[in-house]
């Protein structure tokens, strides 16, 4: 066994593959960020006021998934930053939150926590009244002037777990401040998500609108090739496979970051395989990684109510095997799991509109059968392999505190 292992790491130790990974990762911020050059300009003209010590306009991002939002923002940030005068008779203070970060985006009170962290403070985990904890926000950051920018990302899962009456809250703060002027930069991946949230906060918060279209496939191809030439070595990438990257990425709403996902996965694949050179065939069985992974991140982040619907389908494909399923046996399953675990029901229509949106993301197939003067029936089949059938029941499961009792 030990030989074997000796193998292994020496072939990553010749590493014939990458040059610097770093650069196809994630969290990489690049000089300078392609095809976004209008949207930057953009974001720096609103927030421009602020070196001034003028409060800045309320800011609204949205667009697909990788199509450069979080990047240009945080550029512009940077650049900000950089400009603060240092005889100025004010402090600039930039917050970024992740809203979808887990532990951060379930309550009211945890998000408070976490920006209060973020200005050197702490308070308990649990345990004080909401107001309280906006009470010392409060006092925290109306401690000095000072222009304070909170850059909320994925604010649409705050949202979705909580209530828009959050960000009201927000956005009535600068009522409150005698020294401090707030501002928030709202960033969603979720297009409609404007539409659906209360006037009230609509208006208090989307004061300024910056739409971030999805790559084309030539754009993607472009940042692939300025990423590439310094994350591979010379000659590694097989013909063609920058091409098909694109294309992969350019079906999937434009997502500059799936592409370079893909890349990277290949790549590690080939290393695995201790193959000289990533092939197309890496290129395709990374595609196929991260659509399994993609369906799994979406399970573990959904609220518990999303999770038992599923977990009803689960339950009922496994005990009808090829016998059809309808919506109505679907609510049936999930009224009796969430007795058993003492949790809200939900109405059938929303319970429909959640078997919907499991459609939409290609967890299960809906199908409409007309029954004629009966009226029409959706029937419905998992469309996910056994293998990730195991992973996401284990995942509710642990969600959900599984006894045996779901």
């Amino acid at each position: 066994m030990s030989n074997e292992l000796d193998k292994i790491f020496d072939n990553f130790d010749k590493n014939n593959i990458f040059k610097n990974k770093s650069l196809l990762q994630i969290n990489y911020k690049p000089e300078e960020i392609p095809h976004r050059k209008e949207q930057i300009k953009q974001i720096a003209s609103i927030l421009a006021p602020i070196l001034r010590g003028e409060k800045a306009s309320n800011l609204f991002l949205y667009g697909k998934t990788g199509t450069g939002k979080t990047l240009s923002v945080q550029y512009v940030r940077d650049e900000i930053l950089k400009r603060i005068k240092k005889d100025a008779d004010f402090e600039i203070k930039m917050v970024y939150l992740n809203c979808k970060l887990k532990k951060v985006s379930d309550t009211e009170y945890r998000i408070l926590a976490e920006l209060i962290k973020k200005f050197g403070e702490e308070i308990p985990s649990t345990g004080l009244p909401t107001q309280a904890v906006y009470s010392k926000f409060i006092e925290i950051i109306d401690s000095k002037k000072q222009l304070v920018v909170l850059i909320l990302d994925e604010i649409d899962q705050t949202v979705k777990k909580i209530s828009s009456d959050f960000l009201y809250n927000l956005t009535r703060l600068n009522t409150e401040l005698s020294k401090t002027q707030l501002c928030i930069i709202g960033i969603s991946n979720n297009l409609t998500f404007l539409d659906e949230i209360d006037p009230r906060v609509r208006s208090s918060l989307s004061e300024e609108e910056v739409v971030f279209p999805p790559y084309n496939a030539l754009q993607l191809k472009d940042i692939l090739n300025n990423r590439c030439f310094g994350a591979f070595k010379k000659n590694v990438l097989s013909e063609g496979i920058i091409t098909k990257c694109a294309a992969f990425a350019a079906r999937e709403h434009g997502d500059a970051r799936r592409a370079l996902d893909l890349l990277r996965i290949a790549g590690e694949l080939a290393e695995r395989d201790n193959s000289n050179k990533v092939l197309v065939k890496y290129l395709d069985a990374a595609n196929e990684k991260i659509e399994r992974d993609k369906i799994l991140d979406v399970i573990i982040t959904e609220p518990k109510q999303f999770q038992l619907v599923l977990y009803s389908i689960i339950q009922l494909s496994e005990k009808q095997k090829e016998l059809p399923l309808f919506t109505g046996d679907v609510y049936n399953a999930y009224q009796d799991l969430c007795v058993k675990n003492k949790l809200e029901v939900l109405t059938q229509r929303r319970v429909s509109d959640i078997i919907q949106e499991f459609d939409m993301l290609g967890i299960i197939n809906v199908r409409v059968i007309s029954k004629g003067r009966g009226g029409r029936m959706r029937e419905i089949k998992l469309a996910i392999s056994k293998n990730i059938i195991s992973k996401a029941k284990k995942i509710i499961e642990d969600s959900l505190d599984y006894k045996g009792g779901i």
